[in-house]
């Protein structure tokens, strides 16, 4: 009897060294070996939302320039794994976005879900991602649910400034600089466009808002047209106009209000509609002296400017693309967007260390205290384990309608007090 069970512990411990995940090793995390790690996300390639179908390009690029270039540790990739980044096309219908997350999970067997596109797709897979305890991080969307509710989904944490925050500093200037003037608002009738609502009023108060937002107007995704919108808008008398939508309707809305008469004192445009497809289409079709001045924040540096042509960071952005880009337009925010959030998930990887878990990872990103390259000067990704908003800082920006950039102003405002 001794030898037989002297022999099954033999034969244990062999089998344990010989399968994949058992007890120990680079094999007991999905998506993890001695040589790759293995991430995906979903983006809208194609659909509504489809200019922001740049985003993946620049991760892309990003990953494939650290796995071939040396790393802090003289080791390409991470550490000496390469990342394998595979990505599908949601057309920002959550639907699909269900379907193809489960794929990554269950047949590309990700080691976590990175960068996924968008507040209602990326909510919809957000409890079956935390079910399966598959990190879902650094999710593109400012949505604040995706940090605020971190006791409920402990696997999930944006990237970028949120919603709530972002509308909050449109709100505090239109108050302090505007003040008595009437306001209208119209905004996407989902979780996205209804954060950005919270975050004004606040800022403005319940009884400013209550005596100077005379007019609120919610808007479906899917609608394409905006003037009955606007018209009770401009019926309304309003004089300053908040607007709350993707990029497609943004400019669908500015240009109404323009072809319908309504004059502005001051437009207010949320940062997630402030891409160079959505510029340009708001130039050309409400003219560029009604979008001149339009108010809107950023945290990260702008290719298409400039005065970063000479930034170090904004050098190397421009060596990955031009190598690695695969024709991607290196002058595109969203390309560079999709680089600086591929940085920050390398630097995560690397504060996790050479023992890569998920619970490492998510350990890693909530207890963040750095800066990057491509972010604006001052900025700082951090967090705690209380704290996972990992941008909050944030500068207000007018349009310059003639060279289409956006100019900062102010200094960086800690747009969520912490």
């Amino acid at each position: 009897m001794r030898k037989l069970v002297a022999l099954a512990t033999v034969l244990g411990a062999a089998l344990a060294l010989t399968v994949p995940g058992a007890i120990g090793g680079p094999g007991q995390t999905p998506g993890v070996s001695a040589k790759s790690i293995v991430i995906g996300g979903t983006f809208p390639l194609t659909g509504p939302a489809a200019s922001y179908a740049p985003i993946p390009l620049g991760m892309k690029a990003y990953f494939a320039w650290v796995n071939a270039r040396k790393g802090p540790d003289k080791k390409r990739g991470v550490m000496g794994r390469q990342i394998v980044f595979k990505y599908y096309d949601d057309g920002y219908n959550p639907a699909n976005t269900v379907q193809l997350t489960r794929r990554l999970v269950e047949q590309d067997k990700v080691f976590a879900a990175l960068g996924g596109l968008g507040t209602e797709p990326q909510l919809a897979v957000r409890s079956y991602l935390n079910e399966q305890k598959v990190p879902q991080v650094l999710v593109s969307t400012g949505a604040t649910e995706f940090d605020s509710q971190w006791r409920e989904f402990p696997w999930t944490i944006g990237w970028q400034p949120d919603y709530i925050a972002e509308g909050r500093l449109y709100g505090l200037h239109a108050k302090a600089n505007y003040a008595g003037k009437k306001i209208g608002v119209i905004y996407q009738n989902d979780d996205y466009g209804k954060d950005y609502l919270y975050g004004f009023r606040a800022a403005l108060g319940k009884k400013y808002a209550d005596a100077n937002v005379v007019a609120q107007e919610a808007v479906e995704p899917t609608a394409t047209s905006a003037a009955a919108q606007i018209t009770r808008i401009k019926a309304a008398g309003a004089q300053i106009l908040a607007v709350f939508q993707l990029p497609t309707p943004t400019v669908r809305s500015i240009a109404t209000a323009k072809a319908l008469g309504l004059n502005l004192d001051q437009i207010y445009m949320n940062n997630v509609a402030a891409i160079k497809p959505a510029t340009d289409g708001m130039v050309a079709s409400a003219g560029a002296p009604y979008v001149n001045g339009l108010i809107t924040i950023q945290y990260a540096k702008d290719p298409q400017d400039p005065k970063w042509a000479n930034d170090p960071g904004m050098k190397l952005y421009r060596t990955i693309i031009a190598k690695y880009g695969g024709g991607a337009n290196a002058n595109d925010p969203q390309v560079f967007y999709g680089v600086a959030k591929a940085d920050a998930f390398v630097q995560a990887l690397y504060k996790t260390g050479a023992n890569l878990t998920r619970q490492g990872l998510m350990n890693a990103l909530l207890s963040l205290n750095t800066k990057s390259s491509y972010l604006l000067p001052g900025i700082v990704m951090k967090t705690s384990k209380t704290d996972h908003f990992i941008i909050s800082q944030m500068q207000l920006a007018r349009l310059n309608s003639t060279t289409k950039l956006y100019v900062p102003f102010g200094k960086l405002i800690e747009a969520r007090p912490r």
